[in-house]
């Protein structure tokens, strides 16, 4: 059973964050635990309050479960703040595990998840210590000035987050006007490209806590990250296929749709 730490804020309407994140890795047969970053007032309509949670709680609770359960890898999600990110950075340190740096900026809503202070302690202490990377356009642009718009411009912004440091980076295309969702995983060595048919719904929410989080308990030794990859994106369309149809906005998606 592979064992996840999941640095996040939380969702109490359960679509996205660290509530997604927990669905998510118990439906793929891992085992979640949390230190949650910030709580939030949000559901399918938007965030409409943060509150961040102390630097030294954040610290308390990922020590608590490094030092008793462990980790195989870590999956850090909103973050919010300057003095949060380094807060994290130590605790990717200490963990020394395969980590899934999902950069969350703004909430599907249109709410901002991260000050604009803290973009440059993403680059500088985050990236270098992402095993994966999983930005979508917007946030990849804010990360690399490259406007990201169609393929070509994805692996730009790619190869230039690979040289920020990260060891590899899915480049999400779902914010890119297509037909199909194309995104790419990119990585010193070699790339891949994964196409699929763009699905047409309102059911949204927590997508990109999903797919990272899938991706942290997906990969593995026994499995190359390329494949952990495509399951996790064939889990992640699943959940957007079968969405329950919840809520007046952005709904959630099915995570246990694979039970």
């Amino acid at each position: 059973m592979r064992r996840v730490l999941i640095i996040a804020g939380s969702d109490p309407s359960g679509g996205a964050g660290i509530q997604a994140d927990l669905k998510t890795v118990t439906c793929l047969g891992g085992y979640a635990m949390t230190a949650i970053t910030a709580l939030t007032v949000q559901n399918t309509l938007g965030v409409t309050d943060v509150m961040p949670v102390p630097e030294a709680l954040i610290t308390a609770q990922a020590e608590a479960c490094l030092s008793d359960i462990g980790a195989d890898a870590v999956k850090t999600g909103m973050l919010g703040t300057t003095a949060v990110v380094e807060t994290v950075a130590a605790l990717l340190d200490k963990a020394g595990v395969f980590a899934v740096v999902d950069p969350v900026m703004v909430a599907k809503g249109g709410h901002p998840l991260l000050v604009d202070e803290a973009i440059d302690a993403i680059r500088t202490l985050l990236i270098p210590r992402a095993g994966l990377l999983t930005p979508n356009a917007p946030e990849a642009a804010v990360l690399t000035g490259i406007e990201v718009v169609d393929e070509a411009s994805q692996q730009r912004a790619g190869e230039a987050l690979l040289n920020m440091g990260a060891k590899a980076v899915l480049m999400k295309g779902g914010h890119i006007d297509s037909a199909n969702v194309v995104d790419w995983l990119l990585w010193e060595e070699d790339a891949r490209r994964y196409v699929s048919e763009r699905i047409e719904t309102r059911h949204t929410h927590g997508t990109g806590c999903t797919l990272a989080s899938a991706c942290a308990v997906l990969a593995g030794p026994d499995r190359c990250l390329a494949d952990s990859v495509e399951m996790a994106r064939d889990y992640v369309m699943g959940a957007l296929v079968t969405a329950p149809n919840l809520g007046g906005g952005h709904g959630p998606l099915r995570h246990n749709w694979v039970l």
